[in-house]
């Protein structure tokens, strides 16, 4: 704020200065109504004009009067910044005005006699300052209070006061708001906003609320499948969960090397079988929501058919637990020729690559006697043969058997664990001539044999004798075959109708007694195989066969095989198409195993140390491979 000084001392004498006044009546000249009169302007009207030393004097006065009056609240002292003293109204405007006059030097000859001169208010040793609230303005009560209004104010309060009350529903009402806005919207947008339960959408996958990424990360469960598909009660009785899904719902998927996180096409001729057709990656793709693998007539290396075998060996395995499969069968229950097969096998071997199957398939045993030996035949003794006088067996004995000597060529988990590579079908389809429908084999294939291949069906249930029966062919010298025949009727073909195919299979190392195999079809169970009917044969020297304890790898594909049925060609057409609508496999709750590489199986080392068998299709043997068979302890000694 400003702060005027007072005057300096010199400008003042210890006397009063007396101001000259005006005429009685009449306010300051500068605020007069009328004329001036001559009187009061002498000095300057009526008489000579004062010499320039009275005129410098004369404004030295005044500056003088006014310094002093301004900081003694003489002048100035109701209104500007210098106010000190409220403003006193009376007839005259600003009748409380000092009456001088413009401060003349002498008063001119003609004027009347005045009255006696007032004496200016002393001086004090107050100073104003522009905050100085001795004159407060009229209408500014907030800056400065007033006690005796405030106290009356305060004994009019009341807590039934409308404004109070209004200005307090006020902020709790903008309280609520704020709650709602930030706490209470979000949970009601949730509750109200329906959450789709289909895949992602947009750049990388966006989800249904559209915050979160679905990156496209392959799952183990398709996330198509259905939720009521998560569980499933096993013929067992046990609880069973989702461990894998592939519903195929994805169009153009391709199957070459490295396209799929759990498929793999294959491109070879698969000769074990005597089949006609050569398999290509690009007769199978995903179409429809489907699977989709074509059988053509086309010349390939030197055969005339193209088709396709899908594999997961390698990228997916399970151990123990149920699969099934959905399917819709190529061609006409009529007409047989086709092969449609969906499969597993133990992932030590890989299925068309002869060097990697060679005394492995399809061996499920961990005993250590003749039946891990050459054609099931003692060193020097004679040849084993059935009841009618074939060879029992033409293996080449058992490559991984108990019997390795230490510290041979064996995936462990130690060389007197005995190691195969076992096959379950889920269904092999042919056509019943009998009755020219659909029949499927339900079969495990195995080795080493019984006598005469003659596995014990006694002990074996069938549930339904109208729609299965054991299959009378057992196998020969490359396998046994513990096989049944369902119906699986005339309509679903050609993808205008499906039906499910599958097993459960239960095996426990320690308690092998309770193993077994259950096929079903359209989720009903067609027949079961316990581990009892497949235990030692003492005609033939063996021991217990045991149900699968090897991670197991899945193949699906469509082939052409006079040895396994021969073929219509007349009624055949090309191209014909198999449909899977999906794979799903289901394990018992706290038994989940998956993975090629389990621990107490161990496959990925022994693969990677003989790459070459595993990766060269045209390898049909091991010795092809440059590897020779560990050392059988029994058969040739460990020295």
């Amino acid at each position: 704020m400003r702060r005027v000084p007072p005057p300096a001392s010199p400008a003042y004498s210890s006397v009063p200065t007396q101001m000259p006044s005006s005429p009685p009546g009449r306010g300051h000249q500068r605020y007069a109504s009328g004329p001036p009169s001559d009187q009061s302007h002498s000095a300057y009207y009526g008489s000579p004009p004062p010499s320039q030393d009275e005129h410098v004097g004369l404004m030295s006065r005044r500056r003088d009067y006014t310094t002093q009056g301004v900081a003694t609240g003489s002048i100035g002292g109701g209104y500007g910044p210098y106010t000190s003293t409220a403003p006193r109204f009376s007839q005259g405007r600003f009748s409380n005005m000092s009456n001088a006059s413009d401060f003349s030097e002498k008063p001119a000859s003609t004027a009347p006699a005045t009255p006696a001169p007032q004496p200016l208010a002393p001086r004090t040793n107050t100073v104003g300052y522009l905050w100085d609230s001795k004159d407060p303005d009229l209408d500014d009560a907030l800056h400065n209070p007033d006690p005796v209004r405030d106290a009356i104010l305060d004994r009019k309060w009341t807590i039934f006061s409308f404004r109070g009350w209004a200005n307090l529903s006020m902020i709790f009402s903008l309280l609520l708001a704020l709650i709602i806005l930030f706490a209470g919207w979000p949970v009601i947008s949730w509750v109200r906003t329906m959450h789709p339960s289909g895949p992602g959408y947009n750049l990388g996958g966006i989800n249904g609320t559209g915050q979160i990424p679905v990156l496209n990360v392959p799952m183990l469960i398709d996330v198509t499948t259905p939720k009521d598909a998560y569980s499933r009660t096993g013929f067992d009785g046990q609880d069973y969960t989702l461990v894998f899904s592939d519903e195929f719902n994805t169009d153009g998927r391709t199957f070459y090397e490295g396209d799929d996180p759990f498929w793999e096409g294959v491109d070879l001729h698969y000769w074990l079988t005597g089949d006609v057709e050569w398999y290509q990656q690009d007769a199978i793709t995903t179409q429809g929501g489907n699977l989709v693998i074509t059988l053509t007539e086309t010349p390939i290396h030197g055969l005339n058919f193209k088709s396709g075998m899908l594999q997961s060996w390698n990228k997916f395995c399970f151990t123990t637990g149920y699969i099934e499969v959905n399917m819709s069968l190529p061609g006409d229950p009529r007409v047989p020729g086709l092969w449609p097969a969906a499969w597993t096998m133990g992932n030590l071997g890989r299925i068309g690559y002869g060097a990697t199957t060679d005394g492995l398939w399809p061996f499920s045993y961990d005993s250590c006697d003749v039946g891990t030996y050459p054609n099931q035949t003692e060193k020097n003794g004679p040849p084993v043969v059935t009841s009618d006088g074939q060879a029992l067996s033409f293996q080449p004995g058992q490559r991984l058997s108990a019997c390795t000597c230490p510290g041979s060529d064996h995936p462990g988990p130690s060389v007197s664990k005995g190691r195969g590579a076992p096959e379950i079908d889920i269904i092999e389809a042919e056509t019943n001539l009998k009755n020219w429908r659909c029949q499927a084999s339900q079969s495990m294939q195995l080795a080493p044999y019984d006598s005469n291949w003659s596995w014990d069906n006694s002990v074996s249930t069938i549930y339904n004798d109208s729609a299965t029966e054991f299959n009378t062919y057992k196998g020969g010298q490359y396998q046994e075959a513990v096989s049944a025949l369902t119906d699986c009727g005339i309509t679903a073909y050609n993808g205008t109708a499906y039906q499910t195919y599958g097993f459960e299979y239960w095996s426990d190392p320690k308690n092998r007694g309770n193993g077994y195999v259950t096929w079903a079809m359209e989720g009903k169970p067609s027949w079961t195989l316990p581990a009892s009917a497949i235990a030692a044969d003492a005609a033939v020297g063996v021991s217990d066969r045991i149900i699968s304890e090897e991670p197991m790898s899945i193949a699906l594909n469509l082939g052409l095989a006079p040895t396994f049925q021969q073929q219509d060609w007349k009624n055949l057409r090309f191209p014909a198409r198999m449909y899977v609508d999906y794979v799903r496999v289901y394990q018992r709750k706290g038994h989940e195993n998956i993975g090629c590489d389990p621990k107490d199986y161990p496959t990925a080392d022994y693969i990677n140390r003989h790459i070459n068998a595993y990766t060269n299709p045209n390898l049909t043997i091991w010795s092809q491979a440059g590897y020779t068979f560990p050392r059988n302890s029994k058969y040739d000694g460990c020295s």
